[in-house]
């Protein structure tokens, strides 16, 4: 392989067998699906759109990008790619941290897994091998647990764990990977399937020095990467110290969105709630805020490290995000950060999404709210909350169903309707009546839904890069797509999604070019992305989501009006997805063939 930035090694790993194996970067393939989201998806594709997702068919995939532990800055991305258990989609995630960086450093690109194992294992890499190890002693365990057991064998100096708790030991379809900095993998059901898999943990051992991946085109990688770092340097958002990211981390977006109306409050009967302050990124800051942590090559530092010093939410935790802020807080109607704190550090200790947690306990306070169920949670109950956590993540009781996800929870329940989901996956922090192109967005991820897939609140909210008319619903289609094509590139060279804020295609260009070697343009980053986007609608397509009717959202956002600033506003999703389609070249949602031959996915 001739391209810069690959270390050109990829570890094979057959649970089943017990085997670790090892294979050079097929050139073609990275070429046309660059590596993180995009080659993880191509394996998964190629392994088979029809596995279950919780079978010994199914592959897990570790992804790095080209850019992955360089200079270049939020490189410090690692991607999972897998079938989904919560919805049957393909479905992707990402962790910050130093874990990819320092998989890169090992000497690897990409771990892909396949089979189960049919005792605990973990894989311990160091210098470009990888080795199974017992792990009978860590199951069990909560993430801190693992990962105190592994520093405490290996060292802490150069090493990153990453692990499952004990949520997805127990199958817990939204349970997620957590490493050594509480870096989440969280949505799509990730760690669940490692939990099918007895795999418990990664263990890295990796300094930098020496390691780093080496550009192509040295003197052009420079610039590159300086003109890219002094856009993050001057952006609005990204500016460290100043932008409002770097200040109050992504939960400076709270007091924002609700005051615009766009707050999905109690299971989004409402898009405005009043006690929303108590939890914003300002009362964070000012009450509760001990640190400012960053990941590898990064200036913004948006994590905020927090600390409930006394009484029963007595907790520290990193971090207070504005996605885990909201589903815990205002969607459930809790208003007080010190629960919400305990509860984000009960998810991180047993590796479970926060969004879907938030969502399935929101269900259910409307289920009973309404009569639908005897087991009672009234609206802001945080201390009932924290008792059906530890439910689910052990599968007690009710918490059995609670574990299946929000919709599976509502179809017990006897209403779907009560389920704030797309293609069975909960909705973020965005409600769709007071931003229309989110909306669509949801409808139409390939992971169910989604804000990451389309961030259009970029351009809706902050007017990045251009301001759009948040309660309009024409031209959101066109505007989608190129959200969604321009991460899903960035995704895949493997650079956080934040970088988007300050950087455009031809930044990624120009880095990528330069690491690789590989001429290429704005327009070819457009490019090489729609052709990622519709291999990941292509194999849903083939997965069974080949319908209309799978790109829809949740009745309320369509026939109950919004509150708030949005007072009276429904998603107008009949006009944005016709328009979506037609931008796409797709025929009610698949994909025809002479749209998967014109980006050269099938021949």
């Amino acid at each position: 392989m001739k391209l810069g930035g690959f270390k050109n090694r990829e570890m094979l790993v057959d649970l089943s067998a017990g085997v670790v194996d090892y294979r050079e970067i097929n050139e073609e393939l990275a070429r046309k699906f660059i590596g993180g989201r995009g080659l993880g998806v191509k394996y998964v594709y190629d392994n088979g759109p029809q596995v279950e997702p919780f079978s010994e068919d199914n592959v897990l995939c570790l992804m790095t990008g080209p850019v992955t532990g360089s200079r270049s800055s939020m490189s410090g991305r690692l991607c999972m790619v897998t079938k989904s258990p919560l919805t049957g989609t393909v479905t992707d995630s990402h962790m910050g941290g130093w874990s990819a960086a320092r998989l890169k450093w090992s000497g690897i690109d990409n771990v892909i897994f396949k089979g189960a194992s049919d005792k605990p294992v973990y894989l311990y890499i160091e210098n470009g091998q990888g080795e199974l190890r017992d792990a009978s002693d860590l199951w069990g365990m909560g993430t801190r647990g693992t990962v105190k057991a592994m520093q405490d064998r290996y060292g802490k100096e150069d090493l990153s764990v990453i692990c499952i708790g004990q949520a997805g030991e127990n199958l817990v379809r939204y349970a997620g990977f957590m490493n050594e900095h509480d870096r989440a993998a969280g949505r799509g059901g990730t760690g669940a399937v490692a939990g099918y898999k007895k795999l418990k943990a990664i263990v890295i051992k990796a300094a930098q020095k020496g390691n780093m991946p080496q550009p192509a085109q040295d003197e052009e990688y420079k610039k590159a990467n300086q003109k890219a770092l002094k856009a993050i340097m001057e952006g609005g958002l990204t500016a460290p110290k100043k932008g409002g990211l770097s200040v109050y981390g992504t939960n400076v977006l709270t007091n924002i969105i609700n005051e615009v109306g766009a707050l999905p409050t109690m299971n989004s009967k409402y898009t405005h709630y009043e006690g929303a302050e108590g939890h914003s990124g300002e009362t964070v800051n000012a009450t509760l805020l001990v640190a400012d942590n960053t990941c590898h090559a990064c200036p913004v530092a948006c994590k905020k490290e927090v600390e409930v010093k006394e009484g029963k939410y007595k907790t520290r935790v990193e971090s207070f995000e504005y996605e885990s802020g909201w589903a815990l807080g205002a969607n459930c109607g809790v208003s007080d950060a010190a629960p919400i704190s305990f509860l984000i550090n009960l998810c991180n200790e047993h590796g479970m999404d926060t969004i879907e947690l938030g969502n399935t306990l929101s269900c259910m306070m409307e289920a009973y709210e309404r009569g639908l169920t005897e087991e009672k949670i009234d609206w802001g109950d945080a201390d009932r909350m924290i008792e059906l956590t530890e439910m689910m993540v052990f599968r007690k009781g009710i918490g059995d169903v609670l574990a299946e996800g929000t919709a599976r929870a509502a179809k017990y329940f006897g209403d779907e309707n009560l389920a704030m989901c797309v293609k069975g996956q909960a909705i973020p922090a965005y409600d769709p009546r007071g931003i229309q192109g989110i909306g669509l967005g949801y409808a139409t991820s390939n992971r169910g839904a989604c804000h990451l897939r389309g961030y259009t609140v970029a351009s809706e909210i902050a007017g990045i890069p251009m301001p759009t008319d948040r309660l309009k619903p024409e031209g959101k289609g066109e505007l989608l797509k190129i959200f969604q094509d321009l991460l899903a590139f960035s995704d895949s060279m493997n650079i956080c999604k934040f970088s988007s804020f300050s950087e455009n295609a031809e930044n990624y260009a120009e880095q990528y070019a330069a690491m690789t070697g590989v001429p290429v343009t704005a327009d070819d980053v457009m490019k090489i992305g729609e052709r990622i986007y519709n291999l990941e609608r292509h194999y849903n397509n083939l997965a069974g989501f080949d319908k209309r009717e799978d790109d829809h959202l949740p009745k309320r956002f369509t026939e109950e009006p919004a509150t708030g600033n949005s007072a009276g506003h429904l998603s107008r999703m009949d006009i944005m997805l016709d328009e979506y389609y037609q931008v796409r070249g797709w025929v009610d949602g698949v994909v025809p063939e002479n749209k998967l031959k014109e980006l050269n996915i099938v021949s």
